[in-house]
């Protein structure tokens, strides 16, 4: 993994340029003569290096303006004013330049993930000889196209409007790149485009992957696409789909932690690389509201744990949440079991199989209740199951880049449809469901380099 450190250190500080000030990925072409992987080996060092691929430092990450917009937490005044200004735009959904430069970490650092990939590809393409294209090579490109999918999936619920299969085939998607020719000509997509790219993505991934467990916890497996996919098709409203792919997923993995068997006592209770991780390798930054103790969690959630469920002690300390899979306390975006059990109880209940539903609820409410004081839940009927699992959902996946992603799509509904609001000093802020603002802006240094590019309305 680690013997192409030249190679890694070329790529890092091409895009440590990139990333920085102006000269972002999608703008100022780099000296592509430092571009040089060229071997199996080289492509997947690409792909091992945490650091880019999975966002485990505070320089990379995966993007968090989603969690800034939600409303999983709120700000004290003291808070509020310790945030970036482009904290602060997101959290009161400023609606126009969210950064002041026009810039965006969250764009930025996902399309490193994409770059990286296609560079990756670029290298197993040059591979002609039919005899080194063995388990190794289809590996290292299966890897490659999962993160592909993984970083458009997670720009895709930032910088392009939630699904809607009435307008999908009008909607501006995601700038998809395919190359790691940095001049290569780019312009949007539209959202249809954008969710078949990751589809078709994740379906060479599983075709290529090995099956079983990766040799190492920070590379995706086949039920991480799996996984991805279902996501994807929630994120559609797309039921039968997602309740098939989760299911796929649960058939590889299902472990479940027993939180009686979790120590609530230290500061971040959950190891990286616990049982119910499935795609581990997936943080983003510490920053404004989603930071280390730099928010509160809404009172409202706070509120809905009933005496006995373990949750409330592993997963917070002084109404700060401290219940991050990861034990240095970077907010976890990967995919586990928990979400798999919720996407497919919420699947079955949409479906009208109030039983099913109902069982893989109770399945994960085992395993977060105090020994021997769990109830099985009963729902009157489908509608009533369905409320109770997005209760549920709300308490378990807080603070994993998920919140946004379920309101854009619960307010296709006006029966989950919710008006968010906050007030910062003596103001109140708000934000009605399906409103522009639930699609940020892409930022106005990308426009300014691809003034041909449309911009998100406002």
């Amino acid at each position: 993994m680690k013997k192409t450190l030249s190679l890694l250190f070329s790529l890092s500080s091409i895009l440590l340029v990139v990333s920085c000030n102006k000269k972002k990925f999608l703008e100022t072409p780099p000296d592509q003569s430092l571009i040089i992987p060229k071997t199996i080996p080289d492509a997947q060092a690409l792909l091992d290096n945490d650091v880019v691929m999975n966002g485990y430092s505070d320089s990379s990450g995966y993007p968090y303006l989603g969690e800034c917009g939600s409303d999983d937490f709120y700000s004290s005044n003291t808070q509020f004013s310790s945030y970036s200004t482009g904290d602060q735009n997101a959290l009161t959904w400023a609606g126009q330049n969210v950064y002041p430069l026009g810039e965006a970490v969250d764009w930025d650092l996902t399309y490193r993930v994409v770059f990286y990939a296609n560079a990756a590809f670029a290298a197993l393409t040059s591979i002609t000889d039919t005899a080194g294209k063995g388990s190794d090579w289809k590996a290292t490109k299966g890897r490659a196209f999962f993160y592909r999918a993984f970083a458009n999936y997670q720009l895709a619920q930032i910088f392009a409007p939630a699904y809607d299969s009435n307008t999908a085939k009008s909607d501006w998607g995601l700038p998809l790149r395919m190359s790691a020719d940095v001049n290569e000509k780019i312009f949007r997509s539209t959202v249809q485009q954008t969710y078949d790219l990751m589809i078709a993505d994740l379906d060479s991934a599983i075709l290529l992957l090995p099956p079983g467990t990766p040799d190492y916890a920070t590379r995706p497996s086949i039920a991480a696409c799996y996984g991805l996919k279902s996501r994807i098709y929630l994120s559609a409203n797309d039921y039968k789909l997602a309740l098939a792919y989760s299911d796929s997923c649960l058939q590889l993995r299902n472990t479940l932690m027993d939180f009686n068997t979790i120590d609530s006592n230290p500061q971040y209770p959950f190891k990286r690389f616990n049982t119910e991780v499935i795609f581990s390798a997936a943080y983003f930054p510490n920053s404004g509201p989603s930071g280390n103790r730099t928010s509160f969690v809404d009172s409202v959630i706070m509120k809905a744990y009933e005496p006995g469920d373990l949750r409330k002690n592993c997963f917070f300390k002084n109404n700060y949440f401290t219940g991050r899979y990861d034990q240095s306390g970077y907010c976890f975006c990967g995919l586990a079991s928990d979400e798999m059990f919720l996407t497919r109880a919420e699947c079955y209940a949409r479906l009208g199989n109030t039983a099913a539903a109902m069982n893989d609820l109770n399945t994960l409410l085992l395993s977060r209740w105090k020994a021997g004081a769990f109830v099985p839940k009963t729902a009157l009927d489908a509608l009533d199951a369905r409320s109770q699992i997005l209760m549920e959902r709300r308490k378990e996946l807080l603070f994993r880049g998920l919140r946004w992603t379920d309101l854009r799509r619960l307010n296709k509904n006006p029966a989950t449809a919710v008006t968010l609001s906050r007030v910062i000093g003596t103001k109140k802020y708000t934000l009605p469901p399906n409103d522009p603002r639930y699609t940020y802006l892409i930022p106005e240094s990308v426009i300014g380099f691809n003034p041909n590019m449309p911009q998100n309305p406002r």
